[in-house]
């Protein structure tokens, strides 16, 4: 009797405790996967956040055009050779910072530069230039720098400059700029000073 009694109990610790381990380990398996899904979600949702806001500022970078951009088919570019679309000093694209380049003859040849902080660079490193030019603002051709008259230090983004520098062939069009834009209407060898002023430590 005894030995029917012991294997029932036997029976019952095997078959009876057994299997309510087994539930307990299947719901803390269960458990860590969602853990684990979750974390993976989350991780995924902020991956996506982050793509969202890299997209955002990179289109709001392309509406945000530079004032002294231009349609390639408006510049005029009269240097010759590989590099012509790039500044002869600092090598920034001439089509982007249009609306204050510069130009002049060295050695009989073309040169351009991205702005007046440039041409006043090549100087101090001993270029001799002949005829400088200007781009006119307004009509975006070329002008002599002394039928120009500089609008200095307006709240337009300058080039290569803390202190912006556009020129106009007319007054008319220097003063309505100021007007809206504010800075000091100079000839182009007040404007060359205040460039020159850039390089003083």
């Amino acid at each position: 009797m005894l030995k029917i009694i012991i294997l029932p109990l036997c029976v019952l610790i095997m078959g009876g405790c057994t299997p309510s381990l087994e539930i307990k380990e299947d719901k803390k398996v269960t458990i860590d996967k969602e853990k684990k899904q979750h974390s993976k979600h989350t991780k995924l949702q902020k991956e996506l956040k982050k793509q969202d806001r890299v997209i955002k500022n990179v289109k709001k970078l392309k509406k945000e055009k530079l004032f002294q951009s231009v349609n390639a088919k408006e510049a005029q570019l009269l240097q010759k050779g590989k590099n012509r679309e790039h500044c002869r000093v600092c090598g920034m694209n001439l089509v982007k910072y249009y609306k204050t380049n510069h130009a002049a003859k060295l050695d009989g040849k073309n040169v351009q530069y991205c702005s007046l902080h440039c041409l006043t660079a090549h100087i101090k490193e001993g270029a001799e230039l002949e005829n400088p030019m200007v781009v006119d603002v307004k009509t975006l051709k070329f002008i002599p720098v002394t039928e120009a008259f500089y609008v200095v230090g307006s709240d337009v983004k300058g080039t290569m400059s803390p202190v912006s520098k556009y020129a106009f062939k007319s007054l008319k069009d220097a003063k309505a700029f100021q007007k809206k834009h504010g800075g000091k209407i100079l000839d182009f060898y007040s404007a060359w000073q205040e460039a020159k002023k850039d390089f003083k430590k």
